[in-house]
């Protein structure tokens, strides 16, 4: 599957003319970052849950598109390394002036669920929690899975293959790989026969990597990048 030269990134689209285009593209920054940025200030800098959301909300309202985005130069660094960057830059900014922004006080362009946020910090193992850059990448690829995976459901919802989704999600979405019902447990369930089951399993694998190479796209700022990221995630091969 190649680059698409054609289709901007995310990051190139926030410095659009177009107010609109400029509005939507922060906001994919946000919806792609905040749980791991949040969850990054807890673990790294040891902040408290309020504290935490409250550093994570000013970031995104009031330092994000004039302090982050125009200065990123996609030459130096992968918008995710950069990113990161910025947060510790600015959490220790705001640690030495002990600067606060009160939740209420600010619009964000997407909404922001702490107390989700919060509850999945508690499953994270602890020697993941050590390593916080690490904890950084897994949970951005955590919110890419997730946003992929509504749009998959949007997908099959709008295209009606509703069915197609529900099989994908009894066998791939399962938390534990052992409580996995088999294809003829699903065919069962469903009231399809087997063959279909491995069909609709197989299309929806197909539908879900072409929506998640698309949101890799839009989060990456070159070829090069992309196909970094997109081996990274789903191997050196798999995503052609």
């Amino acid at each position: 599957m190649p680059f698409p030269s054609t289709r901007l990134s995310v990051v190139e689209r926030t410095r659009s003319s177009d107010e609109e285009t400029r509005r939507i593209a922060l906001a994919t920054i946000i919806e792609a970052y905040w749980k791991p940025v949040y969850k990054y200030l807890r673990m790294k800098w040891a902040a408290d849950p309020e504290h935490a959301a409250d550093l994570t909300q000013e970031f995104f309202t009031t330092t994000l598109e004039k302090d982050v985005v125009g200065k990123y130069d996609p030459a130096r660094a992968r918008f995710r390394t950069y990113l990161r960057l910025c947060v510790d830059g600015f959490a220790s900014n705001a640690r030495k002036s002990e600067r606060r922004l009160k939740r209420g006080g600010a619009m964000t362009l997407v909404p922001l669920d702490f107390e989700t946020a919060e509850g999945e910090l508690a499953a994270i193992e602890p020697a993941a929690a050590s390593d916080v850059e690490e904890l950084f990448y897994r949970e951005w690829v955590r919110a890419l899975m997730e946003r992929s995976v509504d749009d998959l459901k949007r997908f099959a919802a709008e295209s009606g293959r509703p069915v197609m989704f529900e099989v994908f999600a009894r066998y791939d979405l399962v938390d534990e790989p052992e409580s996995r019902p088999t294809y003829t447990e699903i065919a069962r369930m469903l009231n399809l026969t087997t063959a279909t089951v491995t069909n609709h399993l197989a299309a929806m694998r197909k539908q879900f990597r072409k929506i998640l190479l698309d949101r890799l796209r839009e989060l990456t700022s070159s070829e090069a990048e992309w196909e970094s990221e997109a081996a990274r995630l789903l191997g050196p091969a798999r995503h052609r």
